[in-house]
């Protein structure tokens, strides 16, 4: 066959990097992300998915924690590391080298928010303190997460999930009457905290465009579990009493727990007393809707223990499965108590676009929780994988102005990768 010429392609037209495609709500807003493990980055992470450019840095040596915290790991880094570090650019330097050091500074001195969870006093001793940032650069949003906050006796305490689950209060009223206090299943004082903090830096942001100054967002994993404790303190401030553990129950409500049926567990939330009345006819009590030991809920809080038995004897009838169907003909809240795998199969998580696939250079597809934060104009939109460690080090560092040579004698010392 004759060869036929190929026409000549027209040069493809420069593509912006991915991280300033996405015309999201936050687009064109630096972070400067100076934490690890959970609670900064989980921060960081939800403004990443709102279009802002986050820089991550780590450690020259291992980089974030969370990167060994495995298995499973897919690719070189642990599955714990890519939940919440997606979106982000990475730099890997070693703060103890001085002029890696005043590189980070200058970074910070170009950053709209900087995020930290050293301990406190750790980020001012290596000059990147709020008050050392604040100095050269007063507009800065600069977000501190620790254990205990920056004040009061307890500051210089590490933070620990768990350690703030117990002294909150929260691990206390978590768990089975008879047993002992239960860890919450994730660790919700990192990620709440990181939810504050991302709170407290938008409306400093906000704040900001009217003053033009930046502010101190102090979160501590204390206080945002105490904050959690909401109902539970009101009713210890309103009674005297100390809560106590109801298991999957409702100190409150009743009947709002997971009940046993004939071959597993169904989470039943009558939350007030026309679904109880539902409720109890549908499973074949409908004498008891107006018994006067359970007509009302402070009747049914009052004989919860007379109640729950014939409940329980009811269920056990049927399977849970065909107990939802009943309930939710019922117009009774139910639902099954899923296990992780079947809840990310669920249809209306995978309507809702709660997963997403990314394609990682090392680890190939990887599948990571999509954000909650449904804007209808500007939607948080997973756009890139979690960096590899130091993988943009020489792209943000050449933006900062540092030539080849610099660089490469940082890297020949490994002050740099």
């Amino acid at each position: 066959m004759p060869h036929t010429p190929r026409t000549p392609r027209t040069p493809p037209t420069p593509h912006p990097p991915p991280w300033l495609v996405h015309d999201g709500a936050l687009t064109g807003l630096k972070v400067l992300d100076l934490s690890r493990i959970l609670s900064g980055p989980f921060c960081s992470m939800v403004l990443a998915d709102l279009g802002a450019d986050v820089i991550k840095v780590e450690d020259t040596a291992s980089g974030d924690d969370t990167r060994a915290w495995g298995p499973p790991f897919q690719g070189e880094d642990a599955a714990y590391f890519h939940s919440v570090n997606r979106n982000k650019r990475g730099i890997a330097v070693d703060l103890k080298d001085p002029d890696c050091l005043r590189l980070v500074q200058e970074l910070a001195g170009t950053a709209d928010v900087i995020v930290e969870n050293f301990r406190p006093g750790t980020a001012a001793r290596l000059g990147l303190g709020y008050e050392d940032v604040r100095s050269r650069h007063p507009g800065v949003v600069y977000a501190s997460i620790s254990g205990y906050g920056q004040t009061g006796p307890y500051r210089h305490e590490p933070g620990y999930d768990a350690i703030a689950q117990a002294v909150s209060g929260v691990m206390s009223v978590t768990g089975e009457p008879a047993g002992p206090p239960v860890r919450f299943g994730v660790s919700p004082a990192d990620l709440a905290a990181g939810m504050w903090a991302a709170i407290g830096i938008l409306a400093a942001l906000r704040n900001r465009e009217h003053t033009g100054r930046g502010e101190w967002v102090d979160i501590s994993l204390l206080d945002g579990q105490v904050a959690w404790l909401s109902y539970v303190a009101g009713g210890y401030f309103a009674s005297g009493e100390v809560p106590q553990r109801y298991g999957s129950a409702h100190p409150t409500i009743v009947p709002y727990q997971a009940f046993p049926t004939a071959d597993g567990h169904l989470m039943v939330a009558a939350g007030n007393d026309g679904l109880w009345r539902r409720f109890a006819t549908a499973i074949g009590l409908a004498a008891l809707a107006d018994d006067p030991r359970f007509a009302t809920n402070p009747d049914r809080v009052r004989h919860r223990g007379e109640l729950l038995p014939l409940i329980e004897g009811a269920l056990r009838a049927r399977g849970a499965q065909e107990w939802a169907v009943l309930l939710t003909e019922a117009q009774v809240p139910v639902g099954p108590i899923n296990t992780v795998d079947q809840a990310l199969r669920h249809p209306q998580v995978i309507a809702r676009g709660m997963i997403a696939e990314l394609e990682h250079p090392d680890a190939g597809t990887l599948r990571t929780l999509a954000s909650p934060l449904k804007l209808s104009g500007n939607p948080a939109v997973v756009r890139t994988p979690p960096p590899r460690h130091g993988e943009h080090t020489a792209e943000i560092l050449t933006a900062l102005g540092v030539g080849p040579g610099r660089l490469a004698g940082l890297r020949a010392r490994k002050a740099a990768k």
